[in-house]
This record gives C-alpha cells, structure tokens and sequence, in this order.
C-alpha cells in the first residue's frame, strides 16, 4: 500500500519543519539564532544529490554523507563564533546563506540555476521509497525529541539557561559559554545536513530556491508562536503553521510568508513566550508526575 501523495508531502515537510525549528531551537538556549543551519541543509543535500545521481553512491551512504558533512561544518564554524553575541551570529548564518546559494547557482555539476534531478527511488520502487523516508523522520523525531527532552532536563540545559539569562552570571558560575555554544551549534549542523538530505529524498531533486531565507521565516514562527523556550512549542506550531495555509485559497497559499511574518509579530508583541511557556511545561509535569504517584499509591493499597 502506498502512501498518498499530499498526505506523503504533508507530514514529511511537516517533519522536516520541525526537525528544522528544533535546529534553531538549542542554539538559541544560549542566545544564538543559528541561521547557518539553512546553509547546512543545502550543503548536504546538494552533496547527497550529487553522490546519488552522478555517482550512483547508495542513498543510505549519501544521508551519512550529508549528515557528517553537516556536523563537521558545523563543529569548524563553531571554533570561531561558539561564545559570540547573538548579533554576530546571524550575520555569520545570513552570509553563509547567501554565499552557499551563489556558490550553487554556479556549479554546474549540480544543475547551477536550473536545480538537480533524477534522484533515484529506494530500491527502484517510489512507493517504498516513500514509506522509508516517512520511517526515517519519524524516528530521527523521536531520537531528536528524546535528546533535546534529556537536554533540557540536565546540568547542561540548567547551564544554557544561565547563559541566556546572564553570560556574566554564567561564567562566575563556572559555565564553559563557548564550548556548551559549541556543543549546540555542532549538534544543530548535524541534525540540518540529515534534513538537508532527507529533503532531497523527499521531492527526488533540489533547486536553489528551496533553500532560502523563506525557511528562516519558518524556523524563526515555529519557535518564537510555539513557545522558544521549550522543544514542544516547535512541535506543536511547526506542523500547524505549515497545514493551515494549505487549507487556504491558492490565491491566500501565495501569501503565506507575510501569513508567518504576521504572525511572528502579534505574538512577539502580544505574548512574547509564545503559547507554549516553560512555567506551562513544568506545571504540567508536575501533574502528570502526581496523577502517577496517586495511581501508585492505589495500586499498592489494593494489593
């Protein structure tokens, strides 16, 4: 049985867009707008499609590829801005954007302007080859979700939230600004080149344009309505804010990025957290972890 295609295309970008906002989600634990995560998704898919269709390199080998190139720039670039302020960080992710479009524009072993295509199928059979990329987000979802879960509940998460409350403060503590930067920002081009890749296994070609400054738009919604200071915000608002437009009018489906860039703003100035807060998160754990203990308690009594 084959998955059909809207509802395919639907959860496999909705994936991707959330997997993405989750990229920009942990540098920013420590105030960094990691732009250069969009740069690192073209890059490795760019890469991935050029192993598979002018190398004919399995597509297994070609998502490792993609993913170690992602972390390996990432790891380089960190060197250099792990502790920089939040400003010269996206200046850093805005260039490299620019730059890595320019440079794809211009190579024609990868379709320069026109884009790249012939991406092969999984096993030659486009169907299957739809329900393994499903299989893989799904699981890099609940691995990614898992990590960040752990993140946010260890010394290193208390740490981050230190940094970006006070670097000072943070430093006199004893926290190591630039290489937990590091570690985020490595983490991010890690998980940005696998979406780069899967990207391309997605639609089974690439074209500059699907790697612009519209998915900073997206990544920067997701975070900023869902809630920036918790994972689960992105994986609420990620999902929606790509689904409802293609409930719109084409006509309204056109204006989608002002849609985003609406939105962003209403809830900057009108719920800063975002709707999914962290004082929300904690009180519901807390009620999950007491509704558990209570139902503890009366299994023992019956026993």
């Amino acid at each position: 049985m084959s998955v059909p295609l809207p509802l395919y295309y639907f959860l496999a970008i909705a994936a991707i867009n959330v997997l993405m906002s989750w990229a920009l989600y942990l540098p920013y634990r420590v105030a960094h707008l990691h732009f250069i995560t969009v740069a690192n998704m073209a890059i490795s898919g760019y890469l991935a499609g050029y192993l598979t269709v002018s190398l004919h390199v399995p597509l297994g080998w070609a998502l490792l590829a993609g993913v170690v190139l992602g972390g390996l720039i990432g790891y380089l670039v960190a060197h250099f801005i792990g502790d920089a302020p939040t400003f010269a960080v996206v200046i850093v992710g805005f260039a490299a954007i620019y730059i890595t479009r320019t440079a794809i524009e211009n190579l024609k072993a990868v379709g320069g302007p026109l884009g790249l295509f012939g991406i092969p199928a999984m096993f030659g059979i486009p169907s299957v080859h739809r329900w393994i990329v499903i299989g893989i987000l799904l699981s890099l979802l609940l691995l990614v979700g898992f990590l960040l879960f752990r993140f946010d509940h260890s010394r290193l998460g208390r740490a981050a939230s230190t940094i970006f409350t006070d670097k000072d403060l943070a430093s006199s503590l004893g926290v190591d600004a630039k290489r937990l930067g590091m570690l985020v920002q490595t983490f991010s081009c890690t998980l940005a080149g696998a979406c780069g890749v899967l990207y391309a296994f997605i639609y089974r070609s690439l074209h500059p344009d699907f790697f612009t400054f519209h998915l900073v738009g997206i990544t920067m919604t997701a975070i900023f309505v869902g809630g920036y200071a918790t994972q689960w915000g992105a994986l609420l608002a990620a999902p929606a804010l790509y689904g409802i437009p293609l409930l719109l009018p084409a006509a309204v489906q056109e204006w989608r990025i002002v849609i985003y860039g609406t939105a962003l703003i209403l809830v900057l100035v009108l719920k800063p957290e975002g709707f999914v807060t962290r004082r929300f998160v904690l009180t519901l754990e807390r009620t999950l972890s007491a509704g558990r203990r209570r139902r503890n308690i009366l299994a023992k009594e019956e026993l």
